[in-house]
């Protein structure tokens, strides 16, 4: 079923049952090359992404908005956190993987993703300070390896805001296909917690 994006609901610091704050989506917007129905490719993934605007501010002292950072270089050590199916009531960071990978529209990841981790954030972590570098758009093999596909982060974001301050939003009955946190439900999706600093 589509959702209108006044039907999400944003989970901020999502943790056993329970969040540190929660807020209502004013509109929703996706890079505007996405289409749901598109082939596996790498142009898909490099459109795999899409903001949030939240109704109100989460001004939760203890809700740190993570910054973003440039794209890594193949050989750099990332890591992914996410709320995969086997781990839903709490995020969790897999082991630190590479980047195998860094095309121009892709990067091809060791990290072996699960269901329920598309979306979720992928962490730099040079000079100690976590960055998030990519979005996990899908799991997949090579070589018979398992790895992720991830978004960079170089153009989209700025593409996307543009259109927010043009006005543009997501109407109900469109192609994104959020998650809509209900009461007393198990939360099988990807990342819940993470939004850029302005």
């Amino acid at each position: 079923m589509l959702l209108a994006p006044e039907d999400i609901q944003f989970l901020a610091g999502w943790r056993n049952g329970r969040a540190a704050a929660y807020r209502r989506v004013r509109r929703a917007v996706a890079y505007p090359a996405y289409e749901f129905d598109a082939e596996p490719s790498s142009e898909r993934v490099f459109a795999d992404i899409a903001l949030i605007e939240l109704q109100h501010p989460v001004r939760n002292t203890t809700i740190i908005p993570f910054v973003t950072g440039e794209r890594p270089l193949v050989g750099d050590n990332v890591g992914v956190v996410s709320y995969a199916h086997d781990r839903s009531e709490a995020p969790s960071m897999q082991d630190t993987c590479d980047v195998m990978s860094a095309q121009p529209s892709v990067l091809v990841m060791s990290c072996s993703v699960d269901f329920g981790s598309s979306g979720s954030p992928v962490f730099s972590f040079h000079d100690d300070q976590p960055r998030i570098v990519s979005v996990v758009s899908s799991k997949a093999k090579s070589g018979g390896q398992p790895v992720s596909l991830g978004a960079p982060l170089e153009t989209q974001i700025d593409t996307i805001r543009a259109l927010m301050n043009n006005g543009v939003g997501f109407t109900e009955g469109t192609v994104f296909r959020p998650f809509r946190a209900q009461k007393d439900a198990r939360k099988e999706t990807g990342a819940k917690f993470i939004r850029p600093r302005e």
